[in-house]
């Protein structure tokens, strides 16, 4: 099974790829960890936008699904068919996740509880002030950069959404929830 995870920042798609992986053997391609590597290399600030102007330069150069059309060419290389993509952000990475079988998953929650969220987990790209949050945000959900994020039209066209603003048990069961939709609507 091949999912791709979309959502918004802080929603949680850390801890659904953390489940698919540590419970059912899924394989995490995570295109954070991709930008990142490029941005340590250039020497840059491993901020949101140096990631966004990463992640939009790679889709400018090899197509506006090349995160997608390059974890997928690694995976059928590795052999693996449970795999998650993390980080699809753009429609044309949307529709190659699907034309090659795969599902959509997106994960939201409250702008304030996932600000709250990034805050904790103290990575370096998320100390940033709620007002710049919402500024980020904003160009993240319809960056005007032809190759850039377009979130909300990406959330559109998930198969499945999970609103994740309760417990990590309430996330896991909701997971657990979709992956069996997932199985009755392939019978």
């Amino acid at each position: 099974m091949i999912i791709g995870i979309t959502g918004t920042d802080g929603a949680g798609k850390g801890a659904v790829v953390d489940y698919l992986v540590a419970q059912k053997g899924f394989t995490h391609y995570s295109g954070r960890a991709w930008f990142l590597e490029i941005i340590a290399a250039r020497g840059l600030e491993p901020s949101r936008a140096n990631m966004r102007l990463v992640a939009n330069e790679i889709r400018r150069d090899g197509g506006n699904d090349a995160i997608v059309v390059e974890y997928l060419k690694r995976a059928s290389v590795a052999g693996q068919t449970d795999v998650i993509i993390e980080s699809i952000r753009a429609t044309a990475e949307a529709e190659t996740l699907k034309k090659a079988g795969g599902i959509l998953l997106a994960v939201d929650a409250d702008q304030h509880i996932r600000y709250e969220r990034i805050q904790a987990r103290q990575s370096s790209s998320d100390q940033v002030t709620f007002a710049a949050f919402i500024e980020h945000e904003a160009i993240e959900m319809n960056d005007p950069d032809p190759n850039g994020m377009q979130k909300a039209k990406v959330m559109e066209m998930a198969d499945y959404t999970i609103m994740n603003e309760g417990t990590l048990e309430e996330l896991q069961q909701k997971i657990e929830d979709v992956l069996t939709q997932i199985e009755d609507n392939k019978n």
